[in-house]
């Protein structure tokens, strides 16, 4: 018997045999969130109460600003992207539709999106989400939420500025996603 085991996520799997990252019927299946990231195929286990909770009223407040802004096209529920040979996934994110070209069921986006939104849960907190939030903007993502259900803010980060955003205030605008600053207290509705 293992006593005082400590995991620390994300958790690295041995691929299959036949693996191939940009394939995602190779992919393995189990119960959880996966990326590919850094030559490893990464695994965290499903996400809890806040942080489901949150991730759904981010939809609550994408979906109605996609449906007047018929350019962009929206993802959630960890939206796969790859992006310089990694495969990340988001909790969030807005593409313009003219970049991501025909539809094909199955694969990811492979291109940026102008907008990645990263809920922070259990086994991932602010120092995780900072890293993936760079990560992104290094590759070409516009604007990237990381939203925090304990302390009830969001961070706006862009390339050139790190924002925090309180509770009672609602996002910055920005001109890649015209008319998208919802208010703060939206994402959180849920945990009240």
């Amino acid at each position: 018997m293992v006593e005082n085991l400590e995991l620390r996520f994300p958790v690295v799997l041995r691929p299959p045999r036949k693996f191939k990252f940009d394939r995602l019927e190779t992919w393995p299946r189990v119960e959880g969130r996966r990326e590919f990231h850094e030559g490893e195929l990464r695994y965290m286990p499903p996400c809890a109460d806040e942080q489901g909770q949150v991730a759904f009223s981010l939809v609550a407040v994408l979906a109605p600003w996609v449906k007047k802004h018929r350019e962009f096209v929206a993802g959630t529920n960890e939206q796969g992207m790859m992006l310089d040979g990694s495969v990340r996934a988001a909790d969030g994110a807005i593409w313009r539709r003219d970049t991501l070209g025909a539809h094909k069921t199955g694969t990811v986006f492979r291109v940026p999106p102008v907008l990645a939104v990263e809920v922070a849960g259990q086994d991932e907190g602010a120092a995780q989400l900072r890293a993936k939030a760079r990560w992104y903007l290094e590759h070409g993502v516009t604007v990237v939420w990381l939203l925090f259900p304990q302390t009830r803010v969001v961070e706006v980060l862009t390339v050139n500025e790190h924002v925090i955003v309180g509770r009672a205030k609602s996002l910055p605008p920005h001109p890649a996603l015209p008319g998208l600053a919802p208010k703060v207290r939206d994402f959180y509705e849920q945990l009240d």
